[in-house]
């Protein structure tokens, strides 16, 4: 063997530097090649859209406004979207990492791209994109479709009505918050089932627990800055005198109800970056 030869074996190229933008596309694709994720974005926009029809063709036997009602109009296109959104975004958001727990590719990723922040940023960023979206095909998509059902009751209410427009984002940005969410309690706990459950338990139970204690200030105010209650105020316009929040009145403004939905999301976000760094894959 000659020293040219000898040379070639034992040569080691140097890595080539990843970008963030490579990194972050690798994220997209994986969301959108696995069936069972597709299949949660999908499931979003059709609950979305599904709710919203049935409560349009059933409002005249449940009872109309007198009149056009920017509130009554948000309630019946946003319910769909959100309640039911918050929950399949959250589970979304847990199998995105915890199923590369589950199945090892985990490693895979990791040895790809060593920085396992640049990683967790990346799949954030990628998921609430995809979550968002979903929510906005589902809000606007509902606003347009059930908007011949409200004209034909002489109720119907615009895109250009005070607060419908940006409630409809904001309700957007909420169901994307609660993928984000899911997906910090399910880098923090790596388990599917674990992790699930307690994305059901912040979104869900909470709530409801909150609102069967005895009543005091101190429950009255964890109730109204619960996750849920945050997507409440998001998807909903805002009140006429500019209030940003009010404890006593029991009263959030959808700019607070974000600052609380990116607080809670940003929480775990931050723990499942910490353990991430710490601990093995």
């Amino acid at each position: 063997m000659t020293t040219i030869d000898k040379q070639r074996v034992t040569f080691i190229p140097g890595q080539e530097s990843l970008s963030f933008a490579g990194v972050l596309r690798s994220e997209f694709i994986k969301l959108t090649s696995l069936r069972s994720t597709v299949g949660l974005v999908l499931a979003i926009i059709v609950f979305g859209l599904g709710v919203s029809v049935l409560l349009a063709m059933t409002m005249a036997d449940a009872g109309l406004p007198s009149g056009p009602s920017v509130g009554f109009t948000l309630d019946q296109i946003t319910i769909g979207t959100v309640l039911f959104g918050q929950l399949i975004a959250g589970i979304l958001g847990v199998l995105v990492i915890s199923g590369e727990y589950s199945s090892g590719t985990i490693h895979s990723t990791l040895i790809a791209v060593p920085s396992r922040v640049t990683v967790l940023a990346a799949k954030t960023i990628a998921l609430f994109c995809t979550a968002t979206s979903a929510a906005l095909v589902a809000l606007f998509g509902s606003w347009a479709v059930t908007y011949p059902m409200f004209a034909a009751l002489e109720i119907e209410i615009g895109l250009t009505a005070p607060g419908v427009f940006f409630a409809l984002i904001g309700g957007s940005v909420y169901v994307g918050l609660s993928a984000v969410l899911g997906l910090g309690i399910g880098t923090l706990l790596r388990s599917v089932a674990a992790s699930v459950a307690t994305v059901l338990s912040v979104i869900l139970l909470l709530p409801v627990v909150l609102s069967v204690l005895p009543a005091s200030t101190l429950v009255r105010n964890l109730h109204l800055l619960s996750m849920s209650k945050a997507g409440d105020a998001m998807s909903n316009a805002r009140d006429a005198d500019g209030v940003f929040l009010d404890l006593v009145d029991g009263y959030i403004s959808p700019a607070a109800g974000m600052t609380v939905a990116v607080v809670w999301a940003g929480v775990f976000i931050v723990l499942g970056a910490i353990r991430l760094r710490r601990r093995d894959a």
